[in-house]
């Protein structure tokens, strides 16, 4: 079993906001199979010894040091924890406090030492995270299904979530006029329909108010396009067509994945639509040091950064201005997650990609919100 805990958009804003004399950032590669995972432990301990010999070599005080060797120490001695783990998973500590994600994405091995985290390879389990919700409706059943990364498909449990539409209506047929004589023909039929629908979405809304998981319908017509109509719920423009009422919840997630592989593809296309069209107005770049700049003065409009690499440097925090370094230490950080972090923090769309997915191949690309 694959056990996963992607950070929520708010922690990932969190994260991006810690600034210390330390942050550490490790990348691990894992395994669900715990007879397998000791390796990944011993890597750990690598790194980590990695992460203190650049601490030391930067003169930091031992006593901030200490700590953060402590941190790591309780981690890599819980057995528990190891016992759970999934493909990959991240780790940003500083002296004070440890925080860890298990990620269903193999992510490229990596430590980092800085005074921010290296958040990029995050970005890729929140852009893509084949996590999301499907709902399963039919005039006679509900389901909130929830998909997660590799992890057996299950039912969520929803309060108040009508069970079907009769029930959720107390009537004895979705055409029972005793309420609603002025309500002829099929009209009656589309008024029950709608009725249903938003008692669906009422008890649904508690739940996926606060997520950031894309949601697949599963149904037929005429409660596919009712459900559209009246629904709060940002559905996925594709659904899963016909009657879904005896599928499972792991032959609905097979249906569903098909759907969100489009839907991140189409991500992707729509920004290269984008990107043509703004080069030809001069407001894009693949440029790192045009991008530097134009995220500091709140330039970037959107984003797609390759999260497989690092570039270490510095960005001038007033100006923008690059400097790169040819290797890493516990000063310099990732110029492209730096980039990231200050456009995530003045409203740009921020999306970790392969290099294969970033205009002409490069570190990055951005779309501008004014000509550069």
């Amino acid at each position: 079993m694959l056990y996963v805990d992607t950070p929520t958009s708010r922690e990932f804003d969190d994260l991006n906001l810690v600034q210390s004399d330390v942050c550490v950032s490790i990348y691990l590669k894992t395994t669900p199979v715990t007879h397998n995972i000791e390796k990944s432990r011993i890597s750990l301990g690598n790194m980590v010894k990695e992460a203190i010999a650049q601490l030391e070599d930067a003169n930091v005080d031992k006593r901030r040091i200490w700590p953060l060797q402590e941190l790591f120490e309780e981690l890599l001695s819980d057995t528990q924890f190891w016992a759970h783990q999934a493909n990959s998973l991240a780790i940003f500590a500083t002296p004070e406090r440890i925080r860890t994600y298990r990620l269903a994405n193999e992510l490229v091995e990596s430590v980092e030492v800085s005074d921010r985290f290296n958040l990029k390879p995050l970005l890729r389990a929140i852009t893509f995270s084949h996590t999301a919700y499907i709902l399963a409706i039919s005039e006679n059943s509900v389901r909130l299904i929830e998909v997660s990364g590799t992890l057996p498909a299950v039912e969520v449990p929803v309060a108040d979530l009508p069970t079907d539409v009769l029930s959720a209506l107390d009537q004895p047929s979705i055409s029972d006029r005793a309420s609603s004589d002025r309500i002829h023909g099929g009209g009656l039929h589309r008024v029950r329909l709608a009725q249903f629908a938003r008692k669906v979405d009422a008890a649904l809304r508690p739940i996926l108010k606060h997520s950031d998981h894309p949601v697949v319908l599963a149904a037929t017509q005429p409660i596919e396009s009712t459900l559209r109509s009246v629904s709060t719920i940002p559905f996925l423009e594709t659904s899963i067509a016909g009657n879904t009422e005896h599928l499972s919840e792991a032959e609905l997630a097979q249906k569903a994945r098909p759907v969100l592989d489009e839907h991140y593809k189409s991500k992707i296309e729509a920004f290269h639509d984008r990107f043509k069209q703004g080069t030809n107005a001069n407001r894009t770049t693949t440029d790192i040091s045009d991008a530097a700049r134009a995220a500091t003065f709140g330039a970037i409009d959107t984003l797609l950064v390759n999260i497989d690499s690092v570039i270490d440097g510095y960005v001038d925090e007033e100006t923008g201005f690059v400097t790169f370094d040819e290797e890493g230490d516990a000063k310099n950080y990732g110029v492209v997650d730096e980039i990231a972090r200050r456009a995530l923090q003045t409203g740009a769309n921020v999306m970790g990609v392969r290099r294969k997915d970033i205009p002409n191949q490069k570190e990055l690309a951005a779309i501008l919100r004014r000509p550069l």
